[in-house]
């Protein structure tokens, strides 16, 4: 019962500490550009058939490779119980040693450079 006790207190807590701060942080005054539905740069207003810089999918490639690396590494902590831990450790090694060979690549291609 304590437990239960303790955890309803402490989200009261943080919820009272979270209200507060929102309502103080929000009396201050955005600008035209906070103000504005999207924050990305773009004009919003404009024709939609602009063109797009190549760059922007350049950049994102690289994210869902390391989202996947998060993935498979997460369960790592418990490879050193199973019987041969070895074996989950060198894969988890080829798994790091490709991605980074994949990032040395796209930065010597100069991939990641936003300047000419």
């Amino acid at each position: 019962m304590n437990m239960i006790t303790f955890m309803l207190t402490l989200s009261f807590i943080l919820t009272i500490i979270l209200t507060t701060l929102n309502l103080w942080l929000a009396q201050t005054n955005p600008d035209s550009e906070k103000l504005s539905p999207y924050e990305c740069g773009f004009d919003p207003l404009g024709s939609a058939r602009l063109p797009f810089s190549i760059r922007f999918f350049l950049s994102s490639n690289p994210i869902p490779p390391v989202d996947l690396e998060i993935a498979l590494l997460l369960p790592l902590p418990w490879a050193t119980q199973l019987n041969f831990p070895t074996t989950t450790l060198t894969w988890a090694s080829m798994i790091l040693l490709l991605l980074t060979l994949g990032l040395i690549y796209e930065w010597t291609q100069g991939g990641l450079e936003w300047a000419e």
